[in-house]
C-alpha cells in the first residue's frame, strides 16, 4: 500500500506499519554493558527487555507496531531469561516495567511511562501494554489509530 507524501509530494510505494528502537534510550555502550537483540543490561544494575507495543489500525487489516524497550526489575529480567525458550514462558504473569524508548511525535514524551510486559511463546517478542491513562500513546493503544495517523508517523520519520 503506497501513499503520496504531504511533506515532499512524492509517491512512496510502501507505508510502513512498524518501527523499532535499536537500544533503550539509556544505552551508552560502557564497559560491561550488554546489548543483545532482545535483552540489554547497563552497568549491571539496569535491565531491559525488548517488546512490541501494538496499536490497532481501525481502517486497515494489520496493526501498527512500535518496537520498544522496557526497563524491568532484576528479578523479572532473570526470570524471563530463565524461561526464555520454555513453553511455560506464556504462563508468566505480566512484568511491570517502565518504557525505555522515547517515541517521536508524542507530547508529553513516552520515556518512563508505566507498562506491563506480557510474555509470548518462545520465539515471539513480548507484548507491551501501556498503563491506561490519558497519555496520547495509551489512548492510541486503547482506541486505535487510522491510516492517516500511520502515514503521519511515516512522514515524520522519513523527513525528520
Amino acid at each position: 500500500m503506497g501513499y503520496t507524501c504531504t511533506s515532499c509530494g512524492e509517491h512512496h510505494d510502501d507505508l510502513p506499519f512498524a518501527y523499532g528502537a535499536p537500544a533503550p534510550a539509556f544505552w551508552q555502550d560502557g564497559a560491561g554493558d550488554v546489548l543483545e537483540p532482545e535483552r540489554c543490561v547497563i552497568g549491571g544494575q539496569h535491565f531491559f527487555l525488548r517488546g512490541r507495543l501494538v496499536l490497532p489500525v481501525l481502517d486497515a487489516d494489520e496493526d501498527f507496531e512500535w518496537g520498544v524497550w522496557v526497563s524491568v526489575s532484576k528479578d523479572n529480567f532473570f526470570r524471563a531469561e530463565e524461561l526464555w525458550d520454555s513453553p511455560e514462558h506464556t504462563a508468566e504473569p505480566p512484568y511491570f516495567g517502565w518504557l525505555a524508548t522515547e517515541l517521536p511525535g508524542y507530547e508529553p514524551g513516552t520515556l518512563n511511562l508505566k507498562t506491563h510486559l506480557h510474555t509470548r511463546p518462545p520465539g515471539e517478542r513480548p507484548l507491551i501494554e501501556v498503563e491506561p491513562t490519558g497519555h496520547p500513546l495509551a489512548v492510541e493503544q486503547r482506541d486505535g489509530v487510522t491510516l492517516i495517523r500511520v502515514q503521519a508517523v511515516a512522514e515524520m520519520l522519513l523527513h525528520a
